[in-house]
């Protein structure tokens, strides 16, 4: 029989598989409806690799996306991709929030574990909001986000096609709001993206603090602002990233694990390791 269980320090639900059932034998409606309700689902004794990950999300309706500057895992299904190279801590962040091209679920499936560390961390956006000062949940309701990233032409190929040109990047974003850009002589792309901090998740319609905020705030390379172009006080980032210390979660990786993440809801990132053979694999997947 199936069991399941909470996961600790978060609403996200363990299913443990105790009979050697196949994965595409479990009912899609039941994982569906315990996705919407807890919006991290961690399948472990499934031994699902990287193929059957695929043909599992499949089975959601889901509608694939391409992923930029990451390795391909198999040429014959290019939208698996190894997770961020290195073995540094990653912060938190949703995938794509700091663009318009925003996921609706992230699949990770474990080839090989790292022997030590390299868990993948979590935060409910859910519950980070809800520990928030009003002081500070105004003024991320008052206040929108700027972030800044340049693609170049290489990277927004990969989203739309090798056959894409910088005219057919022009039609989409032209219709977009929110969006403003500047194309360079060599065709590579600057573009400007205004959204909430704070989001309604896509199942619930609850307010989460789900974004890309911290992560692109650590990065050196990234520009993240207020809306306005002023910049956020570290005094407000120290104060998320209190918050975020208090209510973090963890997957301690074991091989054929497959963790689906609501990525309205949830934030995402990594602790550090020191293991080369670690092999997590991801998939991006919007459903109807």
């Amino acid at each position: 029989m199936l069991t399941a269980e909470l996961l600790k320090s978060s609403s996200g639900k363990i299913i443990f598989n105790d009979t050697g059932q196949n994965i595409m034998q479990l009912p899609v409606s039941k994982i569906l409806e315990d996705f919407k309700s807890f919006g991290l689902l961690l399948f472990r004794g499934f031994d699902v690799n990287y193929e059957q990950m695929k043909v599992f999300a499949e089975q959601f309706d889901a509608t694939f996306i391409n992923q930029y500057n990451r390795p391909i895992v198999d040429l014959n299904n290019q939208f698996i991709t190894l997770v961020d190279s290195g073995m540094h801590y990653i912060a938190p962040h949703c995938e794509n929030a700091n663009s318009p091209f925003r996921p609706d679920v992230v699949w990770f499936c474990c080839a090989v574990p790292a022997t030590e560390g390299g868990e993948t961390l979590f935060w409910d956006g859910v519950e980070v909001w809800k520990a928030m000062s009003r002081e500070l949940q105004q003024l991320f309701i008052d206040q929108k986000i700027r972030y800044v990233q340049k693609f170049l032409a290489s990277h927004w190929q990969q989203f739309l096609g090798a056959s894409a040109t910088i005219d057919d990047v022009k039609k989409i974003l032209d219709n977009m709001a929110d969006i403003s850009y500047k194309i360079n002589q060599d065709e590579s792309l600057i573009l400007e993206y205004i959204c909430s901090g704070v989001i309604k998740t896509k199942y619930g319609n609850q307010d989460a603090f789900a974004n890309s905020i911290i992560s692109e705030y650590r990065n050196p390379r990234a520009i993240v602002t207020f809306a306005n172009g002023c910049a956020i006080p570290v005094k407000i980032i120290n104060e998320i990233q209190k918050i975020m210390d208090d209510l973090i979660g963890f997957i301690p990786w074991m091989s054929g694990d497959l963790v689906m993440i609501d990525n309205s809801r949830f934030l995402h990132g990594r602790k550090s390791f020191n293991d080369k053979r670690r092999r997590i694999v991801t998939l991006l997947s919007d459903m109807k």
